[in-house]
C-alpha cells in the first residue's frame, strides 16, 4: 500500500512491539483498522456524491453523445447523415446532377486539351524532322581557298 515489502512491515511490527508492549497492540491495531475503515468510507461518499452530481448536471448523457459521435458505426451513419442534412432529398439530387454535369463539362474539354495538345506536338516533331532531313541534303557550299 505504501510502497512497504514483507520485510519492511515484519521490522516495523517487531518495532511496533517493542516500543508499545504485546499488551496495547490488539488496541492499536483494532484503533488502526476503524481508522482505515472511516476514511474508506468517506471516500466511498465522496465519489458517490460526484457521481450524483454528474447525473443531476447531464454530464454522462452528454459524455454518452460525444464516445457515440467519435465513433460512427455505434452512433448509427444514417442518424449522423440525417443530422447534418446529407440525406438524399431534392436537394442533393439536385446538386448530384448539377455536380455531374460539371464533371462530364471538365472530362470533355480536358480530352479536347489532350488531343490537340497531341497534334500539335505530332506537327512540330514532323516539322522538327523536315527541317533535319532538308539540312542534311542540302550540300554545304564549298570553300574557295
Amino acid at each position: 500500500m505504501f510502497g512497504l515489502g514483507w520485510s519492511e512491515m515484519l521490522v516495523v511490527g517487531v518495532v511496533a512491539l517493542i516500543v508499545i508492549g504485546p499488551k496495547d497492540l490488539p488496541g492499536l491495531f483494532r484503533t488502526m483498522g476503524q481508522m482505515t475503515g472511516k476514511a474508506r468510507m468517506m471516500a466511498r461518499e465522496f465519489s458517490n456524491a460526484m457521481n450524483q452530481a454528474a447525473d443531476e448536471a447531464g454530464i454522462k448523457e452528454v459524455s454518452k453523445t460525444l464516445n457515440a459521435a467519435a465513433n460512427p458505426k455505434k452512433f448509427g451513419t444514417d442518424k449522423l447523415k440525417e443530422a447534418t442534412g446529407m440525406t438524399k432529398g431534392p436537394a442533393t439530387t439536385e446538386l448530384s446532377e448539377e455536380r455531374q454535369a460539371a464533371k462530364e463539362k471538365m472530362s470533355k474539354a480536358m480530352g479536347d486539351a489532350a488531343i490537340a495538345r497531341k497534334a500539335r506536338e505530332a506537327e512540330e516533331a514532323a516539322a522538327a524532322e523536315a527541317a533535319e532531313a532538308a539540312a542534311s541534303e542540302s550540300p554545304e557550299p564549298e570553300k574557295k581557298s
